[in-house]
């Protein structure tokens, strides 16, 4: 069986979990969900990155242990993970034991290798984004050195730093790094995030990479140098390796699932992963991640969202209204998952009712419905009497099936939703055209012509309940309710390729609305 991992971002932990979070980690869990589906063995990682200068001021700030902030944080996001349906194998903590006698070993060998020295840093930091620049980075097109951070979305005011610390020899795998990404185009997504790391990052020269502080003491101490911490960067990358076992007594995890298949991360992110932890592994011999994703952000009339911006967003008041179901195909139909996307109460509402409400629950509704109302619930078994619309309803959802699976292997889960809503609106195009309550009006000679357009409708329907479930992970089962589908083999996806799977004779079971339309008031 072929193996896949994904990986989210382990979220920086100095505040609540936001749906910034929650897009990534919805995204992430949706290509898992496929993958399980498509018969590969999949683990899924999430997690927090706990250490540094800013969650320990934060702790501070609230009167707290640095352990303690992060434990009570912790518990939220695995409650708003739980409340969003998010089944992960994972969920990496940088302050579990095994994972920090891991990154310990990981130093002492980049210190032996001689890819680690010792050396002093002065220059400026920004603390939020637990980032330092040298003059060149921080000049404008007019020679111009900001104070200000020039991390996208950023903007504050750096602080001057002077401390003893280790460096990585980043510059010293370049060649290597460039050579990887010439020869793997895939390995940096999409291509504008590529285009930017290369020109932006990488062809003017790496420099060598601060990797420990002394001027806090909440993280993994550098064991034969103490007072030294592991900076951020070297503490949190390593985690996606850790978590399988890297350097542990027990690796069978990651001799299984390493590398990678892929790191879903954020743009502001992105240069992080694709540089510096390719770097660390090239320094171990390890190999490296196949690809990493750099999506955009969720923003809110315009700007992004976050924490130390002050307009987080949680995702909890989003799930109670409108429910999980709902956030989780908003998030992932509504912008594409390259650029950044907008998010307004009204978009969500409008997409809601026009998709999930109209189109997909009108579609289970009526076709139950009408079942029940002309057939006594049950389709006679008799010999199908065609449509002329069959043949059009048939060749979509056949073909519907491959397109899905193109855009969900590129992480395009919005063209991907669209594909399948394509044969859902195609479907409720079919009962118009049939005109079924028309039929209906002399059985005795439309009997089975009327009982072969309610099975076409039902098939579709049961085909969607395959190609939504990674990302509508409740729906299926209503579907499959009432419609009283109860062999796995129906449910499986290589059956949703196949037109006529569904037995004749299809019984069914009225229900609730699945989807019942929500009203828009005035905006919140």
């Amino acid at each position: 069986m072929k193996t896949f991992y994904v990986t989210t971002p382990i979220y920086y932990l100095n505040g609540e979990p936001h749906l910034g979070h929650t897009y990534c980690t919805v995204a992430s869990d949706a290509l898992a969900r496929y993958k399980k589906a498509r018969g590969f063995d999949v683990k899924f990682l999430t997690g927090v990155d706990e250490h540094g200068q800013k969650v320990e001021r934060a702790a501070a700030d609230v009167g707290l242990s640095p352990q303690a902030f992060c434990d009570g944080l912790v518990e939220k996001y695995k409650a708003a993970w739980a409340s969003l349906d998010i089944d992960y194998d994972y969920f990496q903590r940088t302050t579990n034991p095994a994972h920090m006698a891991s990154v310990k070993k990981i130093f002492k060998k980049l210190y032996d290798r001689g890819d680690i020295y010792k050396g002093s840093y002065e220059g400026l930091y920004c603390i939020p984004c637990e980032t330092f620049f040298t003059e060149t980075q921080l000049k404008d097109a007019n020679g111009k050195v900001s104070t200000t951070c020039t991390v996208e979305g950023c903007g504050r005011p750096l602080e001057r730093v002077n401390e003893e610390a280790y460096f990585f020899r980043v510059g010293k795998y370049q060649k290597q790094l460039e050579a990887h990404i010439e020869a793997n185009p895939e390995f940096i997504m999409p291509v504008s995030r590529r285009n930017e790391m290369v020109n932006n990052f990488i062809k003017p020269g790496l420099t060598d990479l601060c990797v420990s502080r002394t001027s806090f003491s909440w993280g993994v101490e550098v064991d034969f140098d103490p007072g030294h911490v592991i900076y951020v960067w070297v503490d949190a990358l390593p985690n996606y390796a850790t978590a399988l076992g890297f350097l542990s007594d027990d690796d069978r995890d990651y001799k299984k699932y390493w590398p990678a298949d892929v790191h879903v991360v954020g743009k502001e992110i992105t240069r992080f992963h694709t540089i510096y932890w390719p770097c660390i592994l090239l320094a171990l011999g390890e190999p490296l991640p196949k690809q990493i994703y750099g999506h955009g952000w969720l923003q809110i009339e315009g700007q992004k969202l976050g924490k130390s911006l002050g307009n987080a967003i949680a995702p909890a008041p989003y799930v109670e209204e409108f429910g999980s179901e709902a956030v989780r195909y908003f998030l992932l139909r509504e912008f594409a998952f390259g650029p950044d996307g907008n998010l307004t109460r009204s978009a969500l509402i409008n997409r809601y009712n026009a998709d999930l409400a109209n189109d997909l629950g009108n579609l289970l509704s009526r076709t139950v419905g009408m079942v029940d109302k002309y057939f006594g619930g049950a389709l006679p078994v008799c010999e199908a009497v065609a449509s002329p619309f069959d043949g059009d309803l048939v060749t979509l959802a056949t073909e519907m099936v491959g397109k899905v699976e193109t855009h969900m292997d590129n992480l395009h889960f919005s063209e991907a939703l669209n594909e399948a809503w394509n044969l859902v609106r195609r479907a409720n195009k079919y009962i118009d055209e049939n005109a079924p309550w028309a039929m209906a009006k002399d059985m005795d000679a439309n009997q089975a012509a009327l009982a072969n357009v309610l099975y076409h409708l039902a098939e579709v329907l049961r085909i969607m309940a395959i190609v939504i479930s990674p990302v509508l992970v409740r729906t299926p089962a209503i579907i499959r309710e009432q419609l009283n589908i109860t062999d796995a083999a129906l449910a499986a996806w290589d059956s949703a390729k196949t037109f006529g799977s569904l037995p004749r004779g299809v019984k069914v079971t009225k229900g609730a609305a699945a989807f019942p339309r929500v009203d828009k008031p005035e905006a919140k």
